[in-house]
């Protein structure tokens, strides 16, 4: 069967599931619909039933509408819907995409009682603006599905294959990073407002700038302190900027952020149970 006309039920229609949808129909290859979103209330969704997209809150009929099943739900709800679509699974025809944080393929496999293909994936919030990082990873998809949801994924940001067991690393990393530098550049905004710039200016100047910073190493391939170097000078400004950050923790809090959340990351499906 042709991608474009793959069968799409994206179990779970919240903000990460529309912008899914939104993106692979932007991608070209995904047509509105062939994709339906699943949720409780529907009426939420009437804005991308207005589009051509289908919406249901019946989990195992979408299912086995389906060629390719995403999970976009929280941990905490993923057994009671791998339970009801479990009589609805095809092995030989469907292929899941979890995006559910903290759960592993074998948990995926073990719930439903089928061995069905699975793929982890880990977005992020951009994928909204088709500016995503996402990491994939599976212990036992087949090469030709891998490179399937990889297009998918790739049609809403970038596209990077990882070990399994990285992928609650890549949840810090990516799905958390975007609140991350979220609020570096809101700290930005409210330095620029305390040195004399209302608070739209300063905010407007600081997500550029950021925006720069990041376009700087990824068109250019290089290390940030690279960049950095260009900006400092002996005895200057931008150093003494830096050197008081550093003083106050700023590169070790990251870090210690980035390593709490991986912690979290990697227990939120197991402590549930």
């Amino acid at each position: 069967m042709s991608e474009q006309y793959k069968k799409i039920a994206i179990l779970g229609g919240g903000n990460m599931g529309i912008a899914l949808a939104k993106g692979m129909v932007a991608s070209g290859k995904y047509r509105a619909e062939d994709i339906t979103l699943t949720r409780r209330n529907t009426k939420l969704l009437e804005p991308m039933v207005a589009q051509g997209y289908r919406a249901s809150s019946n989990n195992a009929l979408a299912v086995a509408e389906a060629d390719i099943i995403v999970l976009s739900i929280l941990p905490q709800q993923l057994d009671s819907v791998l339970d009801n679509i479990s009589e609805s699974i095809d092995p030989s025809r469907h292929l899941f995409i979890s995006i559910v944080t903290g759960v592993a393929v074998t948990d995926i496999i073990t719930r439903i009682g089928k061995v069905v293909e699975v793929v982890r994936a880990m977005p992020n919030t951009a994928i909204a603006i088709q500016e995503s990082m996402t990491c994939i990873a599976s212990k036992n998809a087949s090469p030709q599905n891998m490179e399937l949801v990889k297009e998918i994924f790739s049609a809403v940001g970038e596209t990077v294959e990882i070990e399994e067991e990285l992928m609650s690393s890549a949840t810090a990393l990516v799905a958390c990073g975007i609140a991350f530098f979220l609020r570096s550049i809101r700290a930005a905004a409210q330095g620029g407002t305390e040195i004399g710039f209302h608070a739209g200016d300063a905010l407007r100047m600081a997500a550029q700038t950021a925006k720069g910073a990041a376009s700087l190493l990824l068109h250019f391939g290089s290390h940030p302190e690279n960049e950095i170097d260009k900006v400092t000078s002996p005895k200057g400004c931008t150093i003494a900027g830096l050197n008081e950050m550093e003083h106050n923790g700023f590169s070790s809090a990251m870090i210690k952020g980035i390593r709490m959340s991986a912690q979290k990351a990697e227990k939120l499906y197991t402590d549930e149970k």
